[in-house]
């Protein structure tokens, strides 16, 4: 069930943002928060990227106290972590206190919004043991995807057993030996470009996580920031 409800009476009758918390929680009672820095959502992001959040347990009746923070001001102090690179510790006194914030993260650390998968291994595993992990749960998740590119590293075994077991055309994007220096190949920027994104996010270009499923959510959050000021730029005024 997605963040879009209706129809229940508000938890308050002063409510000063949109999020569930504030309609349905106690987030009212909590001080407002003025945006001051850059990672803060702005209103057109907010609405693109409200619907698309999940709704709390507490309200589909699942048990749980309604929550009493604002999920704006939630997002907006993990982007701050995120973009900053700090510790949880050293969020800024104007943002929720910092074990709520994780608290916020760690609830939503598996949901991957505006990214279709991303997965963490260890060093030593290959590109395309991660791959052969990868594919059948990427499937079972979009089954409109039929085709792949990849670079030099996903040959073998793993090309022919995409297309005949899960039905994916993986197409290798080769470098060419007549080509010499920088040449940009077909589809391969296309990662590179995402990599350098990703780098912008400070917490991302060193890996402070002890857990990989902590790394792919940083991962997953950064992609968020990212899409939503996309999204956000060609929603109309």
């Amino acid at each position: 069930m997605l963040y879009a409800v209706g129809g229940q009476d508000l938890n308050s009758s002063v409510v000063s943002c949109d999020c569930l918390a504030h309609r349905f929680g106690n987030a009212a009672d909590q001080p407002g928060r003025a945006p001051v820095y850059s990672t803060d959502l702005t209103d057109v992001e907010w609405r693109e990227i409200r619907p698309l959040l999940p709704v709390p347990g507490w309200l589909e009746g699942r048990g749980g106290r309604p929550e009493g923070y604002c999920h704006r001001q939630m997002l907006d102090a993990v982007f701050y972590v995120l973009d900053n690179g700090i510790k949880w510790r050293a969020i800024p006194v104007d943002f929720p206190a910092w074990d709520r914030v994780y608290a916020f993260f760690r609830r939503r650390r598996e949901a991957g919004l505006l990214l279709m998968m991303i997965n963490v291994t260890a060093g030593n595993d290959t590109d395309r043991q991660a791959a052969t992990d990868m594919l059948p749960a990427l499937r079972d998740r979009f089954l409109t995807i039929t085709g792949l590119w990849a670079d030099g590293g996903y040959t073998g075994t793993l090309i022919t057993g995409a297309l005949a077991t899960l039905y994916l055309a993986v197409t290798v994007i080769k470098r060419s030996d007549d080509v010499s220096g920088f040449v940009v190949l077909p589809r391969r920027w296309v990662v590179e470009r995402t990599f350098g994104r990703l780098m912008r996010s400070r917490r991302l270009a060193r890996d402070y996580e002890r857990r990989p499923g902590t790394s792919e959510a940083m991962i997953l959050w950064s992609m968020t920031i990212l899409m939503t000021r996309r999204l956000a730029a060609r929603a109309p005024v």
